[in-house]
């Protein structure tokens, strides 16, 4: 259940997924990074408007936090791997 709190296994070039990115985040251009994270955030409000249309009468806060508590390990996978998707994403802006 608490395997993502011990990512040695994950470990990508010396680190987790997510201290990756912090790495990448704290010494990229600082507009790639906030444009990236824009983008992030955009994301998130559209998902957040799809979920408050489809259950209108649901609390969309307290259905998101019983997935991540019964889908714990899921939700883990699924966010290192947008961590790396978020790194690659200002890695290829950085390169160009």
């Amino acid at each position: 259940m608490y395997e993502a709190l011990f990512e040695d296994e994950d470990n990508l070039f010396g680190g987790t997924p997510s201290s990756k990115y912090h790495d990448i985040a704290t010494q990229a251009n600082e507009e790639i990074v906030k444009d990236e994270f824009d983008k992030i955030v955009e994301k998130f409000a559209a998902m957040e408007q799809i979920l408050e249309l489809a259950y209108p009468d649901q609390d969309i806060d307290r259905m998101i936090q019983n997935h991540i508590f019964t889908n714990t390990t899921e939700v883990e996978q699924h966010k290192k791997g947008l961590y790396v998707e978020f790194t690659g994403n200002i890695v290829m802006r950085l390169d160009s």
